[in-house]
């Protein structure tokens, strides 16, 4: 935006907080909405029947993955962005996208069906890490710039701040019933029931073998 836009909006009344509509942006936009593609692909993977193909491995892929977002934001909402959060945010984010790519690897391996809809929702979780991060380094920006300094001359760089301005009790509340809704009950589900089926399948395997060597025997005398 010019400064002249700038002028004009200013002079209609209207006042926009560019920093503040993009808090706004992140806490109630772009956050919540990451449950809605979760929630879609954790269906995808029980349509496909991952518990009959790629199993336990892959759905312990996801939790990792899982794991990899959930910690960078649980510290942003708790912390101040500094250079040490912005390297945990920087190397969560890499790490999410290779293990995305370890993760559609085994499920391909398997021969699980990685159906066209499935893959545009990977790209909406894969996507919405790095909005998100862009977001943040734009805001701040003093931030990014002590981090390629290496957080010389900043003495908290490198340690965990609390945030000056705490969320509301009420928004963390309700991000944690989301986060326990939308990811730990259907991805929970997903690893039992993938659990169940491998412990099925070898109490099979066990029992056809016993039966083999039993069949073997009674040939032998």
């Amino acid at each position: 935006m010019s400064r002249d836009q700038a002028a004009e909006i200013s002079a209609s009344g209207v006042t926009v907080d560019v920093g503040d509509a993009t808090v706004r942006y992140l806490l109630y936009g772009l956050l919540p909405s990451w449950f809605v593609p979760g929630v879609a692909d954790w269906w995808m993977h029980r349509r496909t029947r991952i518990e009959e193909t790629a199993g336990v491995k892959e759905s312990l892929i996801h939790s990792l993955m899982m794991t990899e977002v959930g910690i960078p934001i649980a510290l942003t909402l708790r912390h101040e962005v500094n250079p040490l959060l912005l390297s945990v945010q920087l190397g969560a984010t890499a790490a999410h996208e290779a293990t995305a790519l370890w993760d559609v690897r085994t499920a391909v391996d398997s021969d699980r069906e990685v159906r066209p809809v499935e893959q545009h929702i990977h790209s909406f979780l894969e996507a919405l890490p790095f909005g998100a991060l862009s977001a943040l380094m734009c805001l701040h920006a003093d931030q990014v710039r002590s981090l390629l300094r290496g957080g010389r001359g900043d003495p908290g760089a490198w340690r965990l701040v609390p945030r000056r301005r705490p969320l509301s009790r009420g928004y963390l509340a309700g991000i944690g019933v989301a986060i326990g809704a939308c990811v730990l009950l259907p991805y929970g589900e997903e690893l039992w029931r993938c659990a169940r089926a491998r412990r099925r399948d070898r109490k099979r395997s066990t029992s056809s073998t016993s039966d083999e060597a039993r069949f073997r025997a009674t040939e032998g005398h």
